[in-house]
């Protein structure tokens, strides 16, 4: 197992790390504005902007959570032999990603809608910030739902790419009597 694949792994395991990552993103951010003054892009459009930013923000997340249930439903109707196992030896873990994958969204939504009714002119309570905590976040989930979405149509594919096999024969219980010329 490489390098690469020990990471992929680490991070596919570890749903907490695009919280961490997120969360450490705007706070640097957070501390460059606070010091230094600069940076503060959202401070730089006026409210009435900032609110329909987040408004579409939210529309959008919300159409990658439906796309995320559709995943799931075809994830969910596959009935390949290899994705049987899958789902069999692994769904603890399928089924704590994909229920991840959908409270994210939830949660970056709730985050848009927050930051959309706290948002004032010259932002007070830097209601832009949860936006952009709500933005990094979704940004590193969806990475994460298009590499699961795909890992399961790999697996699936394998399936489908197979030649079917030959069912076996009928086994006929009286030939052990014909072979011996009793009758059956």
């Amino acid at each position: 197992m490489g390098a690469r694949t020990r990471i992929e792994d680490a991070w596919a395991e570890h749903l907490w790390i695009d919280h961490l990552v997120a969360g450490a993103a705007v706070g640097v951010h957070v501390l460059v504005v606070r010091f230094t003054g600069a940076g503060d892009w959202l401070q730089w459009i006026d409210s009435s902007q900032r609110t329909d930013l987040y408004g579409a923000t939210a529309g959008v997340v919300s159409a990658i959570g439906g796309l995320s249930a559709i995943a799931i439903s075809i994830y969910t109707a596959a009935n390949g032999e290899r994705l049987r196992a899958v789902r069999r030896h692994h769904q603890g873990q399928l089924r704590r990603s994909w229920r991840s994958l959908l409270q994210g969204t939830a949660w970056c939504c709730a985050l848009l809608l927050a930051a959309l009714s706290l948002d004032r002119d010259h932002d007070p309570l830097s209601a832009r910030f949860l936006y952009e905590y709500a933005f990094a976040f979704a940004a590193l989930r969806y990475p994460r739902l298009i590499w699961l979405f795909d890992r399961m149509m790999q697996v699936s594919d394998m399936d489908l790419a197979e030649p079917e096999r030959a069912p076996a024969p009928v086994r006929d219980p009286n030939w052990v009597r014909r072979r011996q010329g009793t009758p059956p």
